[in-house]
């Protein structure tokens, strides 16, 4: 990274603004942090029209329709990697709330805003800031966030959450830490093991709350909202706002559009979780597009494990074979995100624990 880059990297960060910042000072073309490289412009993969697995949690109470879930989560996870939840037993007004909820947060006074603002992911369990790989990265992505960890005792104090969004938040995060506890019951289910299987192996107690804004984006065929990655954690539930068209999903080498469905949430495979089933399930690359409409907000729940005390993870004995032998290397949740979040930007994580 040239020293000029670098500067304009550093003076974006120190307004502690974010990128709603940029577009509240009204700018027309976007800073030369958030362009990506010609060759990657150019080398952009087509776009298909198929449509992410949608899995129906209605008849779950019914031996035989919980099969039929059971069958088509196991399809989606291991062919996907994403899949879309309808009759999740999360309330409508829980997620309309959240939302707002997040979007007030966003759009307060940049002065209130700026108390929050922090890189520091070790000590500030609630914090602002927009771009958590602006160093590491080569180019900028158009969002802001705002991070809400509960990953060591996956809890927090109601007092530690921004007044603004504290009601909405407490009522989501309840919603879902119940339907992660489920999701979590059927994918082992849907792995042939017992139904607390995961979920004995402490695999929803850690959890970060992400909270993205995407504003307007006045180029946005010359940057992302989001770069393609994949998640370090088992599980991943997103809310969505219904704005649509942003959130892609990679499949077969094409990009597929995850447009969102009304009550709906979306759910993905993550990293751990594909080694925990030795590559059955499947953690998939992911992105969000930047668009001219905005903002767009979303909400990432993502279920981390135990990271304290540390926990031994790695392949289930019960999925290894002769015919199907140990993939990966045993690894903490902590070394794991610490390596996650110090690689380059375009590797993989599960590349650095594949044996």
């Amino acid at each position: 990274m040239n020293d000029d880059l670098l500067n304009e990297k550093k003076a974006f960060d120190d307004s502690k603004a974010g990128v709603k910042g940029l577009v509240d000072a009204g700018i027309v073309d976007i800073p030369r942090i958030f362009i990506r490289p010609p060759d990657e412009l150019e080398q952009e993969l087509s776009r298909c029209r198929l449509q992410v697995p949608v899995v129906d949690l209605s008849g779950i109470k019914n031996q035989d329709e919980r099969k039929k879930i059971v069958d088509a989560i196991k399809e989606a996870s291991e062919k996907w990697g994403f899949f879309q939840l309808i009759n999740h037993e999360v309330p409508s007004s829980v997620m309309e709330g959240m939302i707002d909820g997040i979007r007030k947060f966003h759009e307060q006074d940049v002065e209130l805003k700026k108390e929050y603002y922090s890189r520091d992911r070790g000590i500030r369990r609630v914090r602002f800031e927009s771009n958590i790989h602006l160093y590491q990265s080569h180019t900028a992505n158009w969002r802001d966030t705002l991070y809400i960890s509960m990953l060591i005792t996956g809890h927090i104090e109601p007092e530690e959450i921004p007044a603004i969004c504290r009601k909405e938040v407490i009522d989501y995060t309840d919603h879902v830490k119940k339907l992660g506890d489920t999701l979590l019951d059927l994918l082992s289910e849907a792995l042939g093991l017992n139904t607390d299987y995961l979920k004995s192996m402490e695999c929803a107690k850690g959890k970060t709350l992400v909270c993205h804004y995407y504003p307007a984006c006045p180029q946005p065929e010359l940057t992302l909202g989001t770069d393609k990655h994949t998640d370090p954690d088992f599980l991943t539930i997103l809310l969505q706002d219904q704005s649509g068209g942003a959130l892609q999903v990679m499949h077969n080498n094409q990009w597929v559009d995850v447009e969102p469905i009304e009550r709906g949430l979306v759910v993905n495979i993550g990293d751990f979780l594909q080694i925990l089933s030795n590559d059955k399930f499947v953690s998939v690359n992911h992105r969000v597009l930047a668009k001219k409409v905005g903002p767009r907000i979303s909400l990432a729940c993502f279920f981390h494990g135990s990271y304290e005390p540390p926990k031994i993870y790695g392949p289930i004995k019960e999925l290894i074979s002769e015919e199907n032998p140990q993939l990966y290397q045993e690894f903490l949740v902590r070394d794991y995100m610490a390596k996650f979040f110090s690689r380059p930007v375009n590797m993989s994580g599960l590349d650095l624990f594949r044996l």
